[in-house]
């Protein structure tokens, strides 16, 4: 009788270990082929909106400078605008994954559409 008070109590914490693994929310990402091949496809040409984080505190939005703190209201005429609502994201070495994550979620906050992460 105690193995399998065992077994089962082993297999009750598993379950509550990997219960919130499944709900967990996902950044999706596309493979740059598929973006480029989409790219081409599309014959009127937005302007796209560029996001380079360049320190934990700026960024720069099609190559001027903004607070990462103001980047919610450069970021939203620029997403009224565009037709695709794509926004790329870049980031400089050394920018930690805090500031990362904060900048993705101002985009999507902003109204992007579809974020696409773009290595340097």
């Amino acid at each position: 009788m105690t193995p399998l008070i065992d077994v089962s109590l082993v297999l009750v914490v598993m379950l509550l270990l990997t219960t919130p693994l499944a709900f967990e929310s996902s950044i999706g990402v596309d493979h740059a082929s598929k973006s480029g091949r989409r790219a081409t496809e599309t014959k009127k040409k937005d302007p796209q909106v560029e996001v380079v984080i360049v320190s934990e505190d700026m960024v720069r939005v099609n190559r001027s400078l903004v607070a990462r703190a103001a980047l919610s209201s450069a970021l939203a005429p620029l997403m009224a605008e565009s037709e695709d609502r794509a926004v790329t994201v870049a980031c400089e070495p050394g920018i930690t994954h805090g500031a990362f994550v904060d900048v993705l979620d101002q985009a999507k906050v902003s109204g992007a559409a579809q974020i696409a992460v773009i290595e340097r």
